[in-house]
């Protein structure tokens, strides 16, 4: 064994990416990549275009502390009538990756980055995703945005897409903004060193709060998971740490849903095609209906998402400590997520967990193939171009986003798998509370309710389905494979 395997992170590093070769994923970049990025000296200029100057406005980030591929900017302006003006402006990323290149490859390829415990694999080159196509602090670039007005009660009444110069004034954290709204510290000092910042911060979170009430009213679910990631102590891997929702996080969660579906309507308005992204109506309603009725509350026999919201914002006030155990049931029950290309005046079945018909994704182009090729199909609109894609090139990109979205799943949770496992391969034969999170016939999987790992229930699984609790035993564990057994007892 190498004298570095004694390391969790070089372990999970190797384990990773042979993960991303045995799932058809490429964890490294061509030579004609290489060189392609060799001929890129900076980022993308306006060559005499004619794009609106808004680096006036107080453009921030807000993302996760250690993130540096910066995606989307975001700004308010308050009107005399009490509405607001929100502006997401997201990077241009088409500006340098063309269509067909060796780096669009890579990316058509993988579709997405990947984000496993110990090492990501990003979809563009980092001298772009960090870098030229970044909208990094401090730097003036070229940016796609989404303007939307946004009235006294959340509602949004006016849209617009245009490109812009922008400049970001400043780069700030999730953490850090959440609690200084809750009033736990005291103002960060990026917001503190940029004029007007605080205030515009505090209006993007007011408008967000209201945006928020005003999509659940209309039926999007409140569903709330836990998630994690690994914590490390040097190269060591210490512990798991649970990554919460916040103030922060719903800002730009709520502006962003909302600038999707200005995007989608904007390409539908232009006869255009899109790519949208899709969460049918649930095929195991029955099963959602049952487990509502374990708690004592009565779902139509028909999906009804409105029904389903009250539900889960009823058990959230009722047990806000087991609510994320009753999610992850919901969660699975309601099926993964797809892209379908979508012809001009054709209706794709919407987003069932949001509740909007109008959905597609284009806010995270640096990590995301779908968003760069939304922003290629708006920019051909916006430059009176035609359209850079045939539908058939559409629909194969759709399928291939989708196929390759549940890969790079896979990926990720065997890496924070074989993760979970180093931690507990010292725990064998210890007994621990359960909730099952699927129940199909390839096997039975289950989540711990004290620490956030999964595994698959190996005896015992006879007459139990998604949204039990079980008492389960740790029975053995396989770092390389990502394996976690337990039996029920």
């Amino acid at each position: 064994m190498d004298h570095n395997e004694n390391k969790h992170r070089a372990i999970l590093t190797r384990i990773a990416h042979q993960a991303m070769i045995d799932r058809g994923l490429q964890p490294d970049f061509s030579a004609a990549v290489e060189k392609e990025l060799s001929r890129i000296s900076g980022p993308a200029e306006q060559d005499g275009q004619k794009l609106r100057n808004l680096k006036h406005l107080l453009w921030s980030s807000i993302d996760n502390d250690d993130s540096l591929d910066i995606d989307q900017l975001t700004a308010a302006e308050i009107l005399p009538d009490g509405s607001t003006i929100l502006y997401v402006a997201i990077a241009d990323v088409d500006a340098l990756v063309k269509k067909e290149s060796a780096i669009d490859q890579h990316a058509s390829h993988n579709t997405t980055s990947v984000y496993t415990s110990a090492v990501i694999f990003p979809m563009l080159p980092e001298q772009l995703s960090t870098g030229y196509t970044s909208l990094n602090v401090q730097s003036e670039r070229i940016a796609l945005v989404i303007e939307m007005h946004i009235n006294a009660n959340g509602v949004l009444v006016d849209e617009d897409v245009y490109r812009a110069v922008v400049f970001s004034h400043a780069k700030l954290a999730y953490n850090s903004v959440a609690a200084w709204l809750d009033e736990k510290i005291d103002t960060p000092q990026a917001i503190l060193a940029v004029k007007g910042m605080a205030d515009n911060i505090r209006l993007q979170d007011t408008v967000a709060q209201r945006m928020h009430q005003f999509r659940h009213q209309q039926g999007a679910l409140s569903l709330e998971t836990i998630e994690s990631h690994p914590l490390f102590v040097g190269d060591q891997l210490q512990g798991l740490e649970v990554d919460k929702k916040n103030r922060a996080k719903a800002i730009v969660e709520d502006f962003m849903i909302t600038a999707n579906g200005v995007v989608a309507r904007f390409l539908s308005r232009n006869q255009f095609p899109s790519i949208r992204r899709v969460v049918r109506s649930p095929k195991r309603w029955e099963r959602i209906v049952e487990l509502a009725a374990e708690y004592e509350y009565s779902l139509p026999e028909t999906p009804d998402s409105k029904a389903l919201e009250k539900f889960l914002t009823l058990q959230r006030k009722k047990d806000p400590l087991r609510f994320p155990d009753v999610s992850l049931s919901v969660i699975k029950l309601l099926g993964a997520g797809e892209y379908m290309a979508e012809h001009p005046g054709d209706e794709a079945p919407g987003h069932f967990g949001l509740a909007v018909k109008d959905y597609t994704h284009s806010t995270a182009p640096n990590r995301r193939f779908t968003d760069l090729i939304t922003h290629r199909l708006v920019k051909a609109v916006l430059d009176q171009q035609p359209n850079p894609y045939r539908m058939v090139e559409l629909e194969a990109l759709a399928r291939q986003c989708t196929l390759q979205e549940n890969a790079v799943n896979k990926v990720e949770r065997q890496v924070s798998k074989s993760a979970a496992a180093l931690l507990f391969a010292s725990k064998i034969g210890e007994e621990f509370n359960a909730i099952v999170t699927g129940a199909a016939s390839k096997g039975t999987w289950v989540r711990l309710l004290d620490i956030p790992i999964e595994g698959k229930l190996v005896s015992g699984y006879e007459h139990v389905d998604v949204g039990h609790r079980v008492r389960v035993q740790l029975e053995s564990v396989d770092v390389d494979r990502g394996y976690i057994d337990f039996k029920k007892i």
